[in-house]
């Protein structure tokens, strides 16, 4: 019998990105963590950056809420069981807090999780405590926890911030400004460094624990971070027990090779989850720097930055001979995103330069100075339709057979809209971000299970 589950837990959100919701969350999981609190982390929305740091900082896995992709049965489960073994659940919100369809106040209301805002203050004083106002009472019915300041540049500042508030009760305190270089001792500069695609992943700096302790130091100091286990009661959400749902075996004695290095590591936490959930032997290798595949029966290359890594890509003949020997045995490979982009024949890189590539598709893919696409998208494969996201820079040209495209929610695929999804002999090829769960059928089409026609 599946048991209620109440636990303290806090949606972590903004007016708009940029605001720091990832460093107050990270900092807030982090303090926890070290004082041995079982702290469980979710990311609202489609992000495969934001929880990277969100792990580090919790030691526990970081999966993804989101009402369409995951749809919400999937996130009353990952809630539910999440409960059950933590002392305190965060969710780190996406953009604005009503940014999006869902948003993540839509995710709020729906789970009863109270928020807390985080708002950037660097350059305000009482227009601070009107932002607040209007982020709790824009829409009823909304739990609230409070206000985070952040950026603050002075004691004297924070007073003005906290005497703008309506309610002196949603003080949460206030995380003080510092100049860039001073991350080793204060939380609040530039915790967490961004490139073209979003942050940088925790494990690409030496100091990333550094980093998170000093944020948890500098949350340490407000009211935020004094609170007790006792004192976060006063946030506990009841979540009841979710329907039961069981994932046929349809990948049962396969084993997939995943690949998993500085250049892919765009993978769902949940998406391996589910592989192991459909009966798979999950085994990961390094496309960059291993010289073959391990034994396996499939090959999933995930999106990253094969750009900033082309050239090792391109040195990597051995694994390049090992991918080819894969495909001639009719053997299936899904690669997704950066997944693709290292499979084509080469890449023109943001300056100019030409760079050749594995050659296992056809075509060749280009980097541009603006998003070439973002969004929520589904693609039906086999009859069966995932649900996932597109977000890149470069785009592909590419001979290679388009067997079907992605749409929007709630549109239908459109032959000069979306994303391909190309195959070529046993390869299947797409810019787009499968959420396997929401389709397991359609992930053991992809990867060749039993009874799946390849």
């Amino acid at each position: 019998m599946v048991t209620p589950a109440r636990c303290p837990a806090i949606l972590i959100a903004a007016p708009a990105s940029g605001q720091g919701k990832t460093t107050v969350t990270a900092a807030l999981a982090r303090l926890h963590a070290r004082q041995g609190r079982r702290v469980r982390v979710f990311k609202c929305g489609p992000d495969f950056l934001d929880p990277h740091w969100h792990q580090l900082a919790s030691g526990a896995p970081v999966h993804q809420l989101d009402l369409w992709m995951n749809g919400e049965a999937d996130c009353a489960q990952r809630l539910h069981a999440a409960a059950l073994e933590s002392d305190l659940v965060l969710i780190e919100g996406v953009m604005g807090l009503f940014d999006g369809t869902p948003s993540a106040a839509d995710l709020a209301q729906r789970f009863g999780v109270p928020v807390l805002a985080v708002i950037d203050a660097a350059a305000m004083a009482g227009t601070f405590g009107a932002l607040a106002f209007g982020l709790r009472h824009y829409r009823a019915g909304l739990p609230w926890a409070g206000v985070l300041a952040n950026r603050v540049g002075s004691e004297r500042h924070a007073q003005m911030l906290r005497d703008g508030l309506q309610d002196a009760d949603d003080w949460m305190g206030a995380l003080m400004r510092v100049a860039p270089g001073d991350v080793a001792t204060k939380a609040s500069a530039p915790l967490l460094p961004e490139r073209h695609l979003g942050l940088v992943v925790a494990h690409e700096l030496h100091d990333a624990m550094q980093r998170l302790d000093a944020a948890a130091d500098a949350l340490a100091a407000t009211p935020l971070g004094q609170m007790t286990l006792d004192d976060l009661q006063r946030w506990a959400v009841d979540f009841p027990p979710p329907a039961a749902t069981s994932v046929a075996p349809l990948l049962a004695g396969r084993t997939v090779a995943v690949g998993r290095d500085e250049a892919f590591c765009f993978i769902y936490a949940a998406n391996l989850q589910c592989l192991a959930q459909m009966g798979a032997q999950v085994v990961f290798f390094s496309p960059l720097h291993d010289a073959a595949l391990p034994a396996c029966d499939a090959v999933w290359l995930p999106g990253g930055y094969p750009e900033l890594h082309a050239a090792t890509i391109a040195a990597n003949t051995a694994m390049q001979a090992s991918l080819r020997a894969h495909v001639a045995a009719a053997k299936p490979a899904w690669a997704e995103c950066g997944g693709m982009m290292a499979l084509f024949e080469s890449i023109a890189l943001a300056d100019g330069a030409q760079q050749p590539l594995w050659g296992l598709l056809p075509g060749r893919v280009a980097m541009q100075k603006r998003l070439a696409a973002l969004g929520p998208q589904h693609l039906t494969v086999a009859g069966h339709t995932l649900r996932g996201h597109t977000f890149h820079y470069s785009t592909a040209q590419s001979s290679a057979p388009v067997v079907g495209r992605t749409a929007r929610p709630q549109a239908l695929p459109a032959p000069d809209a979306g994303e391909a999804l190309y195959r070529q002999g046993s390869i299947h090829a797409s810019y787009f971000h499968a959420w396997f769960a929401s389709a397991p059928a359609a992930v053991a089409h992809l990867l060749g299970g039993e009874g799946v026609p390849a």
